[in-house]
């Protein structure tokens, strides 16, 4: 009895101890577990910035205005995410806009408002706003820069456009690794006789982002993709473009079958980089974002339902796609209908890695609590644009101020000189075509829209244009004092806009 006892007593007491260790392996599993989610909660996240060259508003299908163009990768961006309708370009031209993504500043702040090196028009009736011939000045806080010291890893992949010229050099001041980025690919447009299957160099951008996210996979990146698709010059494979010509309607102003290869070439692309994301188990921590430096070149593909296009200041040429996902924040399948602009990229992410910039000169806003759903506006009554110059795709010099669902444009050849008709007026929500000019129908609220375009443009200091002594009526849309005969240059709308 007293064996068999002690035999139970003994059994009794391994089994005690077996449940004591297995609460104690289970707790320390959980606390593991708990551990792992803490640390995957506070780690920051990886970005993505995806970047078109003069993709239309119109161009993305999630935009819904056109089935035509196929983009089945940008739209599982939007569907994951958030789409903004109201997304501004800060300018209606590349290198500014690229210059607001990088520094979170006006490009009239920055006195860079035209494509760099940009044209004289010696004969224009006004002399060119003067502008930093050099590029993005390197005193200048880049999105790269701000996160480096917060431990990421820095990439770019593409067109970069923001120094004084395109022969890129490793190291060279205003080039990419001068500007924060240690990984870099720089590249150009191609010409207009290149036989290159990726003339574009889409495939080479988009090898050497999976590369550098493969490198970095166990550390926080921030991969900038600037493509060349679909600027000039239109190219692609001939079978590719004939699908395009055989799908409904291709003779739409809307649908261009050159540009629908090119973009679908370029979301495929997209899709190889979120796959893999998904692939390295990345997709849940990493932000992406598609956009487009600026609206279209109207003359090629029309911008409907939106007025003008590239180098104008309507909403053809500065309301731009956009798209971003951030999972587990972003609520998939989420429209924003708040009016956002390039500039408020950089202090987005700033708040996103955690740092606190101190620069009272950045003119955006954090999007952060409209990403999270917490705020259904920002805290800023209107957003500005200054386009001081000529160009070859656009209308006349110009600036702008939207306040609300009001967008007031001012006609710099006529302000200056001090002529009637200075200033167009829309309701942008009523009217997003911009058919009906309402200056004479509310001449108070033009006034008072044009005297803050004026307020902001000395609060920035921006460069102005004057009375051009030099000005020939028939020379006035020559872009240089010499030209290469046979080129054409009277691209330019030559008719005053909206008289009434």
């Amino acid at each position: 009895m007293i064996n068999q006892t002690g035999h139970r007593n003994t059994l009794v007491l391994e089994k005690l101890i077996f449940f004591v260790l297995s609460i104690l392996i289970l707790n320390c599993k959980d606390a593991d577990v708990e551990k792992k989610m803490v640390i995957n909660k506070s780690s920051k996240p990886n970005i993505v910035f995806i970047l078109a060259d003069d993709m239309g508003w119109n161009q993305a299908h999630f935009n819904k205005i056109t089935d035509y163009y196929e983009t089945p990768n940008i739209d599982k961006i939007a569907s994951e995410g958030m789409v903004f309708t109201d997304a501004y370009s800060a300018a209606p031209i590349c290198s500014p806009a690229r210059a607001s993504i990088m520094t979170g500043k006006y490009p009239a702040r920055l006195h860079l408002t035209d494509y760099l090196p940009g044209n004289s028009y010696p004969y224009a009736l006004l002399s060119q706003a003067e502008q930093n011939k050099n590029g993005l000045p390197l005193e200048e806080l880049t999105i790269a820069e701000m996160v480096k010291p917060e431990g990421y890893a820095t990439g770019h992949f593409g067109k970069w456009h923001l120094n004084m010229d395109k022969n890129y050099e490793d190291g060279r001041p205003g080039d990419p690794k001068s500007q924060g980025f240690d990984n870099v690919l720089a590249t150009v447009k191609p010409e207009l006789d290149s036989k290159s299957k990726d003339a574009h160099h889409v495939k080479e951008i988009t090898d050497r982002t999976i590369q550098f996210i493969e490198k970095n996979k166990n550390k926080p990146f921030f991969a900038y993709v600037s493509h060349h698709v679909v600027h000039r010059p239109l190219m692609e494979d001939k079978d590719f473009i004939n699908s395009y010509k055989t799908k409904p309607h291709p003779e739409d102003k809307v649908n261009n079958p050159i540009m629908g290869a090119m973009i679908e070439r370029m979301d495929r692309s997209i899709g190889r980089i979120l796959d893999k994301l998904e692939e390295l188990n990345l997709t849940e921590n990493t932000i992406v974002v598609f956009f487009s430096d600026n609206g279209g070149f109207k003359f090629y593909q029309d911008q409907a339902p939106l007025r003008g296009g590239k180098a104008m200041v309507f909403e053809g040429g500065i309301r731009v796609p956009f798209a971003l996902k951030w999972p587990g924040v972003v609520k998939p399948g989420s429209v924003c209908n708040i009016p956002v602009i390039t500039n408020d990229f950089f202090p987005t992410f700033a708040e996103i890695v955690g740092k606190d910039v101190n620069d009272s000169t950045i003119d955006g806003l954090s999007l952060v609590p409209v990403l999270k759903g917490q705020a259904n506006r920002l805290n800023r009554d209107a957003l500005f644009w200054h386009y001081p110059h000529y160009h070859r795709q656009g209308y006349k010099p110009s600036g702008a101020v939207r306040m609300g669902d009001y967008k007031l444009i001012e006609w710099y050849e006529r302000s200056i000189q001090g002529l009637d008709y200075q200033c167009d007026l829309f309701n942008i929500k009523e009217d997003i075509g911009e058919t009906n000019n309402l200056t004479s129908q509310m001449p108070e609220l033009a006034n008072k829209m044009q005297k803050r375009l004026h307020q902001w443009l000395f609060d920035v200091h921006a460069n102005q244009m004057t009375l051009n002594p030099n000005f020939n009526p028939e020379k006035q849309y020559l872009p240089e004092l010499t030209w290469p005969e046979g080129e054409d240059f009277e691209y330019l709308d030559m008719q005053f806009p909206n008289r009434e």
